[in-house]
């Protein structure tokens, strides 16, 4: 299986997600997976949401794109997540689905576009997301104190190294850092480092890490999780795997398009279940 993972939220055409600018703002009615939003059985328990798109800076390169997710029923301050997408260029979308059912647990969600492609492996373009959600949280009504760091695939490595590097961001470390069907013996996009290897010399507050694979992933075994909570166990750190019956792309709620190359949003039964699971666990992370 070859191509960049990556998806359109449900219900919106890519052409029209691809076309979002910044400053632009749309409401969507976040409603249980599965279920046609206009159904009157389930309609009056949608939640609505905002959905903004922003620019965030890196420095000398072009300004990249970031979706801000936050439901308008929940009282500020919400706590945050930063959730970055997979290994293709850009693809903020491969994640939404997940980001739209985080956000339906009262969470606001900041989703960055960040390019694997660049000549620094996007290093600069997460670490200024990163900033900039800092940064910027409380004028979206988040929590930065609380925030969370999560990602899938490519990203999950670069979440979880920005728990195990705190001269990233000044000494700053996340409240909890999510791993989603990641791998953790290569350099971390976020700190050019291995996880494993910083896990082995870090001294400091450790912060609690939750990993979640599908048993049935191709692309990324779960054993590489498991080898990974086995490191994290020896070292006495705060940390449990979630395993559930899916792949690659229905651990975030999709599945995975041969014929366009990526991700699309799926209504299959176990990739629902799995993805509102991965959204629980989550919410549990920026809760506890």
């Amino acid at each position: 299986m070859t191509g960049s993972w990556g998806n359109s939220p449900p219900g919106e055409a890519e052409e029209s997600r691809s076309a979002r600018r910044a400053g632009d703002t749309v409401t969507v009615m976040i409603t249980p997976s599965g279920v046609e939003p206009r159904d009157p059985r389930i309609f009056p328990m949608s939640i609505s949401s905002t959905v903004r798109t922003v620019a965030y800076t890196t420095g000398g390169a072009a300004p990249q794109l970031l979706d801000v997710y936050r439901p308008q029923s929940t009282p500020a301050p919400s706590r945050a997540v930063l959730l970055w997408h997979g290994m293709g260029p850009d693809m903020r979308s491969e994640v939404a689905p997940l980001a739209e059912e985080t956000a339906a647990h009262g969470l606001t969600v900041f989703v960055p576009d960040w390019r694997s492609d660049a000549p620094d492996g996007g290093r600069a373009h997460l670490t200024a997301s990163l900033r900039y959600v800092r940064e910027n949280a409380a004028g979206f009504g988040a929590d930065p104190e609380r925030l969370v760091v999560a990602g899938w695939s490519a990203g999950a490595g670069a979440a979880i190294g920005t728990a195990l590097r705190p001269d990233l961001m000044d000494g700053w470390l996340p409240k909890a850092v999510v791993g989603i069907a990641g791998l953790y013996w290569r350099p971390a996009r976020s700190t050019g480092s291995v996880p494993l290897e910083d896990l082995g010399g870090f001294d400091g507050r450790r912060v609690p890490v939750t990993l979640i694979h599908g048993t049935a992933d191709t692309e990324v075994e779960c054993r590489h999780s498991r080898d990974f909570l086995a490191a994290l166990d020896e070292r006495e750190w705060p940390a449990r795997l979630h395993e559930t019956e899916t792949d690659h792309a229905g651990v975030i709620m999709t599945s995975y398009d041969a014929g366009l190359g990526h991700c699309v949003p799926t209504t299959d039964a176990d990739a629902l279940r799995a993805g509102r699971a991965t959204a629980r666990l989550i919410a549990e992370a920026a809760s506890a």
